[in-house]
């Protein structure tokens, strides 16, 4: 997906990546079933597809969440159990696999969260990248109420979490896959 700013600067901006032993079409079979998330993402527990064809672009999914109280534990995020939907507005098979967060009342937001495969010999470099250009609803809410110095604040501790969040995916997806 053309992660382009057209000229803005993010409000979020995150990339890890990580080399798995495997072809990209056994990857992406892995990181198109959103409701597999639950083994490797560290908020997001699994859900159900709502519509469409699963896995292909304009398909709604349901995600269940999950976030403690130590996240940013001055903040007022979500905590506990959330859902969230989202819509795969990318999926071209073994190769990139992307969707955007959507508001509640469905509409697509400026938040897009995807996965690039590209293989490398026998194995496959996979790209979880990350890119918010818009404040979502959510996070809107969040800081509605925040001067600048705790907005401020707030956006780096939320894109450290996010990064971190970021490599632990992927290195749970790396082991997921390579322990099949």
């Amino acid at each position: 997906m053309n992660q382009s700013t057209g000229g803005r600067k993010p409000l979020f901006q995150a990339r890890a990546e990580i080399r798995i032993s495997a072809r990209p079409k056994e990857v992406y079979a892995v990181i198109s079933d959103l409701r597999r998330s639950g083994e490797w993402s560290p908020e997001c527990r699994g859900g159900e597809w709502i519509s469409g064809e699963p896995g292909t672009a304009g398909a709604v999914f349901r995600g269940h969440n999950e976030r403690g109280s130590d996240v940013v534990a001055w903040a007022p995020v979500v905590r506990g159990h959330w859902i969230t939907t989202c819509e795969v507005v990318e999926a071209e098979p073994d190769r990139t696999f992307c969707w955007a967060m959507c508001s509640r009342s469905g509409e697509r937001q400026e938040s897009v969260w995807g996965f690039g495969v590209e293989q490398v010999g026998d194995e496959s470099v996979l790209v979880h990248h990350f890119l918010m250009t818009e404040p979502t609803e959510g996070i809107r809410e969040i800081t509605a109420q925040m001067d600048v110095a705790e907005k401020t604040n707030f956006f780096f501790e939320w894109g450290e979490k996010v990064q971190r969040d970021m490599e632990v995916t992927v290195a749970r997806i790396k082991r997921v896959i390579e322990e099949d």
